[in-house]
C-alpha cells in the first residue's frame, strides 16, 4: 500500500483505516481500493465537487498525479 503524501496529511484529509468499492459515476466501473486509495479517490471527489482556488487545482492535480501511481488500473476505470 502507498503511503499517502504529507500535504495530504498536513491539510486535514481524511485517512481511512480500511478500503472499499468506488464507482465510476458516468460509466460505472467500478474497483476496489485500499483504505490510502479510497482515501485519496474521496479527496479527488470532493474537489470535484466544489469551486476551486488555485490552491486546491494544485493539491487536485498532486492528487491525481499520487492516485495514477498508486493504482494505475483504478485510475483508468474511475478517473480518466
Amino acid at each position: 500500500m502507498k503511503d499517502l503524501p504529507k500535504w495530504f496529511t498536513d491539510k486535514g484529509g481524511q485517512q481511512y483505516t480500511e478500503g472499499g468499492n468506488a464507482a465510476n459515476p458516468f460509466s460505472g466501473a467500478t474497483a476496489a481500493l485500499n483504505a490510502n486509495e479510497l482515501s485519496m479517490y474521496d479527496f479527488i471527489t470532493g474537489c470535484q465537487m466544489i469551486p476551486m482556488s488555485n490552491e486546491i487545482q494544485k493539491d487536485f492535480r498532486k492528487a491525481l498525479d499520487w492516485f495514477r501511481v498508486a493504482n494505475p488500473g483504478a485510475y483508468m476505470a474511475l478517473l480518466d
